[in-house]
């Protein structure tokens, strides 16, 4: 009896295991079963969260705070208002628009979105966390210039993500592994150099560029809003573009399109 005992219990211990094994093998696939492009070393949270339109986000923790490691696509609010496509620029409409006037561009690169659209109606913020929820899922939130400031100094202070052994040169640890044209940078450092060694954290920073009134710079930069305002017509983002070594902080105009990424509360 005693021997049948300890055999059930043996049998019971390796079926807990093979089921935590197929558990993580699915987690491990993520939301792209045939381009899993994330480092080892990443500390990917896979399936994280599901916007109202049903798209499925990996996320990634970097330092104390996990962030989207893809860029958001949702065409509605969390409470499922609409946020109308744009065909210009618009200080008082929120709107978003394709990548590259491209709809195709969508499931890979997200959408591009005035800061109005980003912000729906709430204040700027500097807090960290802003507390702004904006065009974020519920539990996730539009991250502040502050939130911004912590992911690039943290960035900088492991040695894992510099380029060349430079602290300032980590552009390449952010930027994704692919969408990045190649023009012969001979910059090592920089994220259009040899793409296939970028993305260090997993934050994979994908090059979606922005519109102006007209597209520009696709395949060339990714830039993100912040949560934060300079003054009534101006708000802070933060980019890496593809002959960059460090990620760039700057303010824009707000009826600028950029892309968006949420931070989890």
């Amino acid at each position: 009896m005693k021997k049948i005992i300890i055999l059930g219990v043996a049998m019971t211990v390796v079926i807990a295991m093979l089921v935590s094994c197929e558990k993580n093998k699915i987690d491990k696939i993520g939301t792209d079963p045939s381009n899993d492009s994330y480092p080892a070393t990443a500390h990917v949270i896979y399936k994280a969260v599901t916007d109202i339109d049903g798209n499925v986000y990996d996320a990634v923790q970097i330092g104390n705070q996990v962030w989207m490691a893809e860029n958001l696509r949702t065409t509605r609010y969390a409470d499922g208002s609409v946020i109308m496509p744009g065909l210009t620029v618009s200080d008082l409409v929120p709107l978003r628009y394709f990548p590259a006037s491209n709809g195709d561009n969508v499931s890979k690169y997200g959408y591009l979105y005035n800061w109005l659209a980003v912000m729906r109606d709430a204040e700027g913020s500097d807090n960290n966390s802003s507390k702004v929820q904006g065009v974020c899922p519920n539990g996730w939130h539009v991250p502040s210039d502050a939130e911004w400031v912590e992911l690039t100094s943290y960035v900088k202070s492991q040695s894992e993500y510099w380029c060349d052994e430079t602290s300032e040169n980590v552009a390449k640890s952010i930027a994704s592994n692919d969408g990045w044209l190649e023009y012969g940078v001979e910059e090592e450092c920089a994220v259009s150099h040899d793409p296939s060694v970028n993305n260090a954290t997993g934050f994979s920073a994908r090059p979606a560029g922005s519109y102006w009134g007209f597209y520009s710079y696709f395949g060339y930069s990714a830039n993100f809003w912040s949560a934060t305002a300079l003054n009534d017509s101006m708000a802070y983002g933060h980019s890496v573009g593809f002959e960059d070594v460090t990620i760039y902080r700057n303010y824009y105009y707000t009826n600028i399109a950029f892309s968006v990424r949420c931070v989890r509360d």
